[in-house]
C-alpha cells in the first residue's frame, strides 16, 4: 500500500513538471526607446570626470614598537593585578581619552568595569604580547572607582589628585 502511494506522488511531480516545461514561456513587454540624450554643459561634465584618488600613505611600524592592548594585563606600580583593558574611549574628534579596565573578580565572576585616564597607563615595559601594562593608581584607589556603563557619563579615573568613594545612591 505505501509503494503504491509513493508510486502516484512520484507520478503525479513528474505530470506536474511536464506541464511546467511544456507551458509557452511569455515574451518580455516592448522596450520604450529612450529620447535621445540632451547635452551635457561643460561645468557639470567637469565635475563628473573625478580625478583619481592620491595613493594611501604608508607607515611602517617595528614589531617591536607597537603592540595591541585589547585584553592586555594591567598592573599597579607596586605590581598589584588591577585587571585587563577591555576598550578603549574616543572623544568625537578620534582623540583616546580613556581605557575601560575590567577589574577585579575572579575568571570574570564578580568583575566590573571602570574607565581610567589614557594618561595614567604605562607602556614603556611592553616589549611583548604577554607583558602588562602599568597603571599609575593602585588598587584602593581603582576599588573605589564608580562601575563604568555604556551609554551614560564617564567618570574618568586619573592619577592626580584623591579619588573619593562614588556615593552610588545619586
Amino acid at each position: 500500500m505505501m509503494v503504491m502511494l509513493v508510486a502516484a506522488t512520484l507520478l503525479t511531480c513528474a505530470g506536474v513538471r511536464a506541464a511546467d516545461d511544456a507551458a509557452p514561456t511569455p515574451s518580455p513587454p516592448p522596450v520604450a526607446e529612450a529620447p535621445p540624450a540632451a547635452p551635457v554643459p561643460p561645468a557639470a561634465s567637469k565635475e563628473q570626470a573625478k580625478e583619481p584618488s592620491p595613493p594611501p600613505s604608508v607607515t611602517v611600524i617595528g614589531a617591536r614598537d607597537a603592540h595591541g592592548i585589547l585584553g592586555r594585563d594591567v598592573r599597579s606600580s607596586a605590581n598589584e593585578d588591577m585587571g585587563r583593558i577591555v576598550d578603549v574611549i574616543v572623544d568625537r574628534d578620534g582623540k583616546v581619552r580613556a581605557a575601560v579596565i575590567d577589574f577585579g573578580g575572579f575568571l570574570g565572576v564578580g568583575s566590573r568595569k571602570i574607565v581610567v585616564d589614557w594618561n595614567a597607563l604605562r607602556f614603556a615595559g611592553v616589549s611583548s604580547k604577554s607583558d602588562s601594562i602599568t597603571l599609575d593608581l593602585n588598587k584602593q584607589q581603582v576599588s573605589a572607582a564608580p562601575e563604568y556603563k555604556e551609554d551614560t557619563p564617564l567618570i574618568v579615573l586619573g592619577a592626580a589628585g584623591n579619588l573619593h568613594p562614588w556615593d552610588y545612591e545619586h
